[in-house]
């Protein structure tokens, strides 16, 4: 594994990307090209800059896996049925680090060039809370259109107290929902598919059955909190670029343009789905 700085954070992490081919509206989307590299290598550089952990791309197509150790980069090399991205870094964790050394394992989807490696570190932080058994983050929802598009997946949490004071961008995740939600006056949050889970609990999630409302929703993350898990959530600044279509990965090649002036590396409209 790559070297990286010594942690600062009393647990130890792991950083797994996971990333399949298969994509009904980009296909071969992990290989698609981004000023001359593939796209997961740019993910996986944008997770290494967090610093967090060492990081491995979890893949079960050997041609993902050849990319990213050409970069010089890890992958490790996982079945091709997993039913999603929680799922295939359960095995790759326990593939990788079998005699558990690592107390947390982050996931970050193979498909969020853009996304800022304080991101990946925010979705960390909440486990410094030794009560929380899943770490995720969210931003506020600006633009007015979100509130009521049913892709933009809103977090009705409640404010944590910081410094004896309410936080609006530290939260206890009490529900996930497609709604608008929660009514009333206040800030509404977009949830960004990225999360830390404590060893145990990952392994807890995994062997769960698919909930009631998990099912309804179509949100994975529901499963936990209606098995009891603890969910909280650090807001950050963008959202990050998820690349789905054609479309956004020429978006995802603007705005990682190294000819052009920098712009913001999100995208107010990015859609949470299922993990690869």
């Amino acid at each position: 594994m790559q070297k990286t700085r010594p942690m600062t954070h009393p647990n130890r992490a792991i950083v797994l990307v996971p990333a399949r081919m298969a994509s009904t509206r980009l296909p071969g989307k992990p290989l698609a090209d981004i000023h001359g590299e593939p796209m997961i290598v740019h993910v996986w550089r944008r997770a290494c800059e967090a610093e967090i952990g060492p990081v491995v791309v979890a893949t079960d197509d050997e041609d993902i896996a050849s990319a990213v150790r050409a970069a010089g980069g890890e992958a490790v090399m996982t079945r091709a049925d997993h039913p999603n991205g929680s799922s295939r870094i359960h095995e790759a964790v326990g593939l990788v680090d079998p005699g558990r050394a690592f107390e947390v394992v982050v996931n970050v989807q193979g498909d969020l060039p853009t996304i800022e490696p304080d991101s990946v570190r925010a979705a960390f932080r909440p486990l410094a809370d030794p009560v929380v058994d899943i770490g995720t983050i969210a931003a506020f929802i600006e633009d007015a259109a979100e509130r009521t598009n049913e892709s933009v997946v809103k977090i009705v949490g409640s404010p944590k107290p910081v410094g004896g004071v309410l936080s609006e961008r530290q939260l206890r995740a009490l529900y996930f929902t497609r709604a608008t939600a929660p009514w009333g006056e206040g800030p509404l949050y977009h949830h960004i598919g990225l999360y830390a889970y404590r060893r145990a609990a990952l392994d807890r999630y995994v062997g769960l059955l698919p909930s009631v409302l998990e099912t309804r929703e179509r949100l994975e993350q529901l499963r936990a909190l209606e098995a009891g898990m603890r969910i909280d959530v650090e807001v950050v600044d963008a959202v990050p670029l998820g690349v789905d279509t054609p479309a956004d990965l020429e978006k995802a090649r603007l705005l990682l343009d190294p000819r052009a002036p920098k712009r913001a590396a999100g995208s107010s409209s990015s859609q949470e789905k299922p993990s690869p």
